[in-house]
């Protein structure tokens, strides 16, 4: 897959595409509809979307979000046969454009789109003054084909981000994970922690949450890819997720124990995948009853993995 982080970056060779446009947080079914939708036989299938999300411009006191950071949105649409990314810099510049600008400079000039897909509720354009009637129009004048996507309904209705926070937030991440077509995931590097895990003969892999959305805290069951290096491969486990009340982290982060595993992750790339929350955080008296509990829960995420 090529990426493009900027329209000024185009080639000869990344005209042409048929492309979905959006910000596509999650990947979720909603937005697999969408990228369905775009793909033609005569024409890499494209995606145009915004780094950072504008959410994250206009409103930059709000609390964190994003289901998955950039890095995990091109490995998920990669796995989707995605052929062209273009993530344009939502910036001053950018936001400034009118809707006609947009498409003009970025989708026609710059890209040379074949066609275009959106959703429904699509707005484009300074003041987002934008809209799919005027993206219709817009192509018709231009030259490369629109198509407007519906909203996907699921079994406990719209499929959306908003609802696939709401799952995780909840502690329901199979109820996420029935929205988003695949486990809710969080992607990012090894990173060195106070190693009190090893000395509690449970060595974990910490990685770091923000910017992102907070899922429920507390003891998950996971699926662990190590993307890069030679552990390289796919893992079963059991993470802590938030601030480890005992040891009262300043910051949520994820603690992950890989099962049948033995090798330093330091700095290595990882995917993990919630599958089942299996309880809260607690605080223990001793580290005797921490370790006991610890032997719980890998024996329960063991089991919940082999369901």
């Amino acid at each position: 897959m090529r990426v493009l982080r900027d329209y000024q970056y185009a080639q000869a060779r990344d005209r042409g595409a048929s492309v979905a446009i959006g910000n596509f947080d999650g990947v979720h079914r909603g937005h697999q509809h969408v990228l369905g939708l775009a793909k033609r036989l005569d024409a890499p299938l494209g995606v145009v979307t915004f780094e950072p999300h504008p959410r994250e411009v206009f409103a930059p006191d709000a609390p964190p979000f994003r289901l998955m950071n950039a890095a995990a949105r091109a490995n998920r649409l990669e796995k989707m046969g995605v052929d062209l990314l273009v993530e344009l810099p939502f910036d001053s510049r950018l936001s400034s454009l009118t809707a006609e600008e947009f498409v003009q400079r970025v989708l026609v000039d710059a890209l040379g789109i074949s066609h275009a897909v959106v959703g429904a509720d699509f707005r484009f354009g300074k003041g987002r003054d934008g809209d799919t009637d005027l993206l219709q129009r817009l192509g018709k004048q231009l030259g490369f084909d629109v198509t407007i996507a519906t909203l996907l309904e699921g079994d406990a209705g719209a499929v959306s981000s908003t609802a696939i926070r709401e799952a995780l937030s909840d502690g329901r991440p199979a109820g996420a994970a029935a929205m988003l077509g695949h486990w809710h995931r969080i992607e990012g590097p090894v990173l060195h922690g106070e190693k009190r895990g090893r000395e509690l003969g449970y060595p974990t892999a910490n990685m770091n949450l923000d910017g992102l959305h907070v899922p429920k805290p507390g003891v998950y069951a996971v699926t662990v890819e190590v993307r890069d290096g030679p552990h390289a491969g796919t893992y079963g486990g059991v993470a802590n997720l938030g601030i480890r009340p005992m040891f009262e982290l300043s910051h949520p982060n994820l603690e992950t124990y890989l099962f049948d595993f033995t090798g330093d992750l330091y700095g290595t790339h990882l995917s993990v995948g919630l599958v089942a929350y299996l309880r809260d955080e607690a605080k223990f008296d001793t580290l005797d009853a921490l370790i006991t509990q610890m032997d719980a829960d890998q024996a329960a995420a063991r089991a919940a993995l082999r369901a």
